[in-house]
């Protein structure tokens, strides 16, 4: 009888103490997930609007380079021929530099005039090319092969049917439209991938309209690059029109075929996929009450069977009349697998642990409760904008995984990839932090933005390929890396171009001595290109600009040093004069 009364003693002091510990350490497995959560929940939102952002810069460069064919094909100082059989040799020339510009997705520039005469440039490789002809406004056009810029015309071809430049829809588009203007998006009978057409109409000599020139865009490249991009295992990217026909997705089809068996536009309501549909029904509206911003926005709605959807949408314009709708959009559930997986493995070892010890108990909850603290408040500051946000949280378990994920972020948003300086963003946020910083000090600190453009770079592109091309462009940014000061910031601008912040100079003479050092360590002869081949000196051009004296915010003193830097690229192009001579003695 004393044995149980014992043990039922026991049992009351020991069962309210475990009771006790249990219920805490749910509530701190509770705490845990819901901080997780919240990290989660933060960091998902940068993670969908920067890839937003990331598709949106791809397509934007994909299209920009069309403006620059046009304007080299036809410069607009430069008048239109009566009839082009007169003027051939300009127009192959232009027509061919016109193709160099940006000859993966725009190897094709042409021109048809009011007369019924077509010219046109069709690029196959760096050398050779075929010139299409309609010299006598009749009749089917001529195809002739050729190689380099100004190769013989052989291999005359006629074509059996008739092209008639004035009745197709690029013409016709470009004929009534006073601006550059895009077609319609269309299946290309050939390839039968989509296609964009980019025309402006082109006057003759009395300013009286004459023709059209154009070239093609091929979309299938926008499709390939949605389908590099990593996403969750759910989730989906994709690209549409503003009347919901797709132009690319990063899974599953965006055409379909029709009754012939041939390729047709699909319709983001249409999709087979779910996902897609379920998106494009949540975001269409957005989309249009959104306005004109152009920045990256999210939204949070639920599918037709329940599923909690996050989502981040764009809108890209220009003023040709191009008007798409980027959307990236990942299940919710995507996001918080590992924190429920984590939560569940926390909950039972926090059980186990508080049957075995309770301290322990408390030390692996309390430790847990901390690292996912700091997770969460890293994730709201990164939120906030603040890319830097540090914790301190090395494990090896899911949370430690998660904790990389946040490292490897920040080093993805904060860095750019081939060079390992800073990015564009990057940069413009620490100079934006130097300026915030300066606004709390009673006097000006001066500080210097360098801009920096490498000469030549497209001649290294072209005679020796893009991959030595890159290793030069890694070879300038250890060059500038190991040549400036800890304290000053390199950053890769775009292309060959970059950007230096020099944290504090007392002078402009100051500022001026480091960019006269920069420049001569950029000119050393370049290790990166073989040194059998003759020598490129390629060297840089640096722009300079001073603040407080050149602007007060990141803009306006990137934009200056940009202007100084064209300036002593256009005087460094300029052939120098010639002296006079000397009186005859």
């Amino acid at each position: 009888m004393k044995l149980l009364q014992f043990l039922s003693l026991r049992q009351m002091l020991t069962l309210p103490y475990v009771l006790l510990v249990l219920l805490l350490a749910a509530a701190i497995g509770g705490l845990s997930y819901a901080a997780g959560r919240v990290a989660v929940d933060t960091l998902s939102k940068q993670l969908l609007s920067e890839m937003v952002y990331r598709i949106a810069q791809a397509a934007e460069r994909h299209i920009s380079g069309s403006s620059a064919v046009l304007e080299t094909a036809f410069p607009a100082d430069i008048a239109a021929p009566e009839n082009v059989a007169d003027d051939l040799d300009n127009l192959r020339t232009r027509f061919w530099l016109a193709t160099s510009v940006h000859r993966e997705p725009n190897n094709y520039a042409y021109y048809g005039d009011r007369n019924g005469q077509f010219f046109g440039l069709w690029r196959h490789s760096a050398s050779d090319a075929e010139l299409r002809l309609r010299t006598s406004g009749e009749g089917p056009r001529t195809i002739h092969r050729f190689t380099g810029i100004s190769g013989e015309l052989r291999d005359p071809v006629r074509e059996t049917r008739i092209f008639e430049p004035r009745e197709r829809p690029w013409f016709k588009s470009g004929q009534h439209a006073s601006l550059p203007t895009w077609t319609a998006v269309y299946i290309d009978f050939k390839t039968e991938e989509l296609v964009a057409t980019r025309a402006r109409r082109v006057s003759n000599a009395h300013g009286d309209f004459q023709g059209v020139v154009a070239t093609d865009l091929s979309l299938q490249h926008v499709n390939g690059f949605l389908r590099s991009l990593k996403l969750s295992p759910n989730g989906i990217a994709y690209v549409v029109e503003t009347d919901g026909n797709l132009i690319g997705t990063s899974r599953g089809p965006h055409l379909r075929q029709d009754a012939r068996g041939g390729n047709a536009r699909l319709n983001a309501s249409d999709s087979d996929d779910p996902l897609i549909v379920a998106t494009h029904r949540a975001i269409d509206k957005l989309v249009r009450d959104a306005g004109e911003g152009a920045q990256p926005r999210t939204a949070l709605f639920e599918a037709a069977d329940g599923q909690q959807i996050e989502a981040a949408y764009a809108r890209v314009r220009d003023t040709a009349g191009l008007d798409w709708i980027i959307v990236t959009a990942v299940p919710r559930s995507d996001f918080l697998g590992e924190v429920t997986k984590n939560f569940e493995r926390t909950a039972i070892v926090a059980l186990f642990a508080s049957l075995l010890t309770v301290a322990l108990g408390f030390m692996v909850l309390s430790v847990v409760a901390h690292d996912l603290g700091q997770l969460a408040l890293a994730a709201r500051r990164i939120g906030d904008g603040d890319l830097n946000a540090a914790f301190d949280v090395t494990r090896s378990d899911e949370i430690g995984d998660l904790a990389k994920s946040f490292r490897l972020m920040q080093t993805r948003l904060l860095s750019d990839r081939l060079t390992g300086l800073a990015n564009r963003e990057a940069f413009m946020r620490r100079v934006d932090e130097r300026l915030a910083r300066q606004k709390e000090r009673p006097e000006p600190r001066p500080f210097a933005i360098l801009f920096v453009d490498l000469n030549d770079f497209k001649h290294i592109n072209d005679r020796f390929g893009h991959d030595v091309g890159d290793k030069v462009l890694q070879e300038m940014a250890q060059r500038m890396r190991a040549g400036l000061r800890s304290r000053d910031l390199v950053g890769r601008y775009a292309g060959d171009e970059f950007v230096v912040m020099l944290d504090a100079v007392h002078s402009r003479d100051d500022a001026e001595s480091a960019r006269a050092n920069l420049e001569e360590m950029l000119g050393a002869p370049l290790l990166a290109i073989d040194p059998t081949a003759t020598a490129l000196g390629t060297g840089a051009s640096v722009g300079l600009a001073m603040y407080p004296d050149d602007g007060s915010d990141v803009e306006s003193l990137v934009q200056q040093a940009d202007a100084d830097m064209y300036r002593r690229k256009q005087a460094r192009q300029r052939p120098p004069s010639k002296p006079a001579s000397p009186a005859a003695t």
